[in-house]
């Protein structure tokens, strides 16, 4: 039966860059297929969007533009901040992954693009913004129930833990 918007499927996936480097795959997840709900905006619009119509079994290929993704790369989503607004601990450095605090103080992750004197340049684009994406997905199942309420979104029971 053709997927639909709506159902709730279960996929393997592998995604590249054009490079042929992998950045994420169900395998990199602990081998635990994806679980979403289609057309619900859980991921990313191309990826949600390619699998209407399949069927399980099929497997298939995706090239997404950075719109169907992430979105583009905006410029004017990097601010420049005094390097005293760091805690002492935490010695701001390229590269390095930070969580900001939004207006209704939810967590807005950033990364430090730039240290230079006692200016910190963040960026708060997604780091996959403005990439070309390349996926290989497997549909596994479909006709899966929705994840109970205090479940955390992994597809399985809640008897293990998310350390890795």
């Amino acid at each position: 039966m053709a997927i639909k918007v709506g159902d709730i499927i279960k996929v393997e996936y592998v995604g590249t860059f054009d490079d042929g480097t992998i950045f994420d795959s169900t395998e990199n997840n602990g081998g635990i297929p994806l679980k979403f709900e289609v057309g619900a905006g859980q991921i990313i619009p191309g990826f949600d969007n390619s699998v209407i119509g399949k069927s399980v079994g099929e497997e298939f290929d995706i090239r997404l533009e950075a719109s169907d993704a992430y979105g583009e790369y905006k410029e004017d989503m990097t601010q420049s901040i005094s390097n005293d607004q760091f805690p002492p601990e935490q010695e701001p450095k390229a590269g390095l992954m930070i969580l900001l605090m939004g207006p209704q103080g939810q967590p807005v992750p950033a990364t430090i693009k730039e240290v230079e004197d006692d200016i910190v340049t963040i960026d708060l684009n997604h780091p996959m913004a403005g990439k070309i994406l390349n996926f290989k997905i497997k549909i596994v199942e479909t006709g899966c129930e929705p994840d109970p309420p205090h479940a955390c979104g992994c597809g399985v029971d809640h008897d293990h833990d998310h350390k890795h």
